[in-house]
């Protein structure tokens, strides 16, 4: 039985009410650890360890703290395997998921970001007797919530710019997962990281997490999660005149024309309807084809879906794991009932899974493939989070666009076409923070990621996390 504990002041330590939460293997369904059930009172010790180092980071050289951080990405590159199981154990993705995906993106956070802090630069305008220039200063404690499906992957997006730009961290991972982040304070403690610079409470959102957003000393917040959550959060800290960034919730359309590049299309169209048991807030989860392409596309779509292998995620031939929770696995199963309801048929899945042996208590879904819905369906407008999709021909540009933008989410599209102007037109107008064109999931790190509407507040990646993470102040020197 695993215990985990909270990572505060470089030490680990157990909550201070001592109680503890389940932590559940999704594959098996079986209690497998023990996750400290924090309050506010554990948030407070973290928020103070991250106030008294807080002096000394922020004035370090540069130099020393990009090796810093340099060592945490080596760190976890060394530890990729055991991060890797950890992460697969946790979130009921496949292991093969986890080692190529996840954990290199959050050792290449570390580096990106140990590599941009030496680069990071303000601006200065020089006037008839005088000069004005920026100065970009950390803000002081920060905090940083993150979600149970990209668990080191999205959590190290957020500590890894807020560290380089000289701030302290109180960290909250997702109690659903918190096996990765609990070894990243291994890492952090053999890279050299000075106590309380980064500091990893465990426990629920509506205690530590909401903890973290009142605490006064905490002065921004950057959390990725739900739509639901989100709104909380800014309810919270919007009168207390902190920083938010949001990155929340999707319902993203994938726009097929009859002249794509057919089987690039198809084989990444898969991808994007179920990497990660549909579990990616950048899924397209509403796929809208060219109706003289519709039939051809439907009968080789569900064909491709019908032959992934849902297994074991420890199998390195499992195309599929379990959906993350026992929760999560009756929400999505709730929606592929309410799409019949709605008129929607289904094409294949549509069903539970029961796999053999140890793993027939795990939360494994059938991929699914639904049509015949209508826009406004609840379906089609909600957030299933899963591996569901629903697919639906139309005729003209407008359509297409009109659909796509047809929900309350904005976060990303994908655009199939090799038509350059009615690219530019549908990229200028599709109400989405990200656009890909014949492609998904190409990520520069160096470029803002976010959305719009209900999809969140603000952007990350690039020189927007750097810039989130520190105050502006402007200085002009006369004669």
């Amino acid at each position: 039985m695993l215990t985990i504990q909270n990572y505060i002041n470089g030490q680990f330590t157990p909550p201070l009410g001592g109680k503890y939460i389940d932590n559940i293997a999704p594959a098996t369904g079986e209690v497998y650890g023990k996750i400290p059930d924090s309050g506010p009172e554990d948030v407070e010790t973290a928020v103070q360890a991250a106030a008294a180092a807080f002096p000394a980071w922020a004035a370090m050289p540069l130099e020393q703290r990009h090796d810093i951080l340099r060592g945490i990405s080596d760190g976890i590159l060394t530890n990729l395997d055991r991060l890797a199981e950890a992460e697969s154990m946790d979130s009921g993705k496949t292991i093969t998921t986890a080692r190529t995906v996840d954990i290199p993106r959050a050792a290449l956070n570390f580096k990106f970001f140990a590599t941009a802090l030496l680069h990071f630069a303000s601006e200065s305008h020089a006037m008839p007797g005088a000069l004005s220039y920026t100065l970009r200063q950390p803000i002081g404690v920060v905090g940083g919530i993150s979600p149970w499906n990209l668990p080191l992957y999205l959590f190290t997006w957020k500590i890894a710019p807020a560290l380089a730009a000289g701030n302290c961290v109180v960290g909250k991972p997702s109690e659903v997962t918190p096996y990765s982040a609990y070894l990243l304070g291994e890492i952090c403690t053999a890279a050299g990281l000075p106590p309380g610079v980064l500091n990893i409470v465990h426990g629920l959102g509506p205690s530590a997490g909401e903890a973290i957003v009142r605490h006064p000393l905490v002065k921004a917040v950057s959390f990725t999660g739900s739509t639901r959550a989100g709104a909380e959060i800014a309810r919270i800290a919007a009168p207390m005149f902190k920083k938010l960034s949001l990155e929340l919730g999707g319902k993203n359309p994938n726009l097929i024309f009859a002249d794509c590049d057919y089987e690039k299309m198809l084989q990444t169209t898969v991808a994007s309807s179920f990497n990660n048991q549909g579990q990616i807030c950048l899924c397209g989860s509403r796929i809208y084809v060219e109706r003289p392409l519709y039939e051809r596309f439907k009968t080789d779509f569900v064909a491709q879906v019908q032959a992934m292998r849902v297994g074991d995620p420890a199998d390195p031939g499992s195309r599929l794991g379990a959906v993350v929770s026992k929760l999560h696995f009756d929400k999505v199963l709730s929606y592929i009932e309410l799409a019949k309801q709605e008129g929607g048929r289904i094409l294949c899945g549509g069903h539970a899974l029961q796999l053999p042996g140890r793993l027939a208590g795990g939360y494994y879904l059938a991929p699914t493939v639904i049509e015949g819905l209508s826009l406004d369906c609840r379906t089609n407008q909600e957030e299933i989070f899963g591996p569901v999709v629903t697919i639906q021909p139309f005729d003209t540009d407008d359509e297409a666009l009109a659909l796509a933008n047809g929900s309350p989410y904005g976060l990303s599209a994908t655009v199939w076409t090799n038509n350059l102007r009615r690219t530019q037109r549908l990229s200028a107008e599709l109400q989405a923070g990200i656009v890909w064109v014949n492609c998904w999931l190409l990520r520069d790190l160096r470029t803002p990621f976010g959305g719009v509407k209900q999809s969140g507040v603000g952007r990350e990646g690039g020189w927007e996390a750097m810039r989130f993470f520190t105050e502006v102040k402007n200085v002009t020197l006369g004669e």
